[in-house]
């Protein structure tokens, strides 16, 4: 099997960070040590978002050569923080030096996001709908639901037109039920450049 890597999400670092910014008098924020760290969490983004239109392999080379530095920068200030873990900016102090190992992650990869939003953002829906799947009660159910759900959220991020996919995979897929051999499939995934045109959204 493949190894696979956890990755840090950002998003949740830097809200830490802003939860602990807004018990502190708004007079006094911009002196904080919450403030200026928040700050380079910004810069840090504010680099990641130049880098939206690049091949992963020229992302990575600008991720090394300009965010890699201001990563460093953040986790050795933080480093020579002495902080108390029983209030928010202790605590956010704490989450940042305990994922540092995943939040370096994506300085190693240029495929790999900055932060979770998009995943987020994919699963959204069924959150917000999860009390109409409560007749999803079985294993059996929950895995199903899962299983269509990626092949639905994997569809649309490879700019397919979920329901005429789905039912492609419905027509296609029975007409090789005797086959014993399943290359056919790769011919199917959501990324497959022989996909009719018809079901790859204009």
């Amino acid at each position: 099997m493949e190894e696979l890597r956890i990755a840090g999400c950002w998003v949740h670092c830097r809200r830490r960070f802003d939860e602990a910014l807004k018990v502190i008098n708004k007079s006094s924020q911009k002196e904080s040590e919450a403030f200026l760290l928040m700050k380079q969490i910004q810069a840090i983004y504010r680099e990641e978002g130049k880098l939206n239109s690049l091949s992963s392999n020229e992302r990575l080379q600008q991720r090394q050569a300009v965010i890699k530095p201001l990563v460093d920068a953040f986790f050795a200030y933080l480093k020579t923080m002495k902080v108390s873990k029983k209030d928010k900016f202790g605590d956010a102090v704490g989450y940042a030096l305990n994922q540092e190992k995943y939040l370096r992650v994506f300085l190693t990869d240029g495929d790999v996001p900055i932060d979770n939003n998009a995943s987020e953002r994919a699963i959204r829906g069924f959150c917000i709908g999860k009390k109409n799947w409560q007749m999803i009660d079985t294993i059996n159910g929950a895995r199903t639901s899962a299983i269509i759900y990626s092949i639905v959220e994997t569809a649309k991020a490879n700019q397919l037109k979920p329901f005429d996919y789905v039912q492609y995979l419905l027509e296609e897929i029975p007409q090789h039920m005797e086959d014993t051999d399943y290359s056919f499939l790769e011919n199917l995934l959501p990324w497959s450049e022989k996909l009719p045109a018809e079901i790859r959204k204009v």
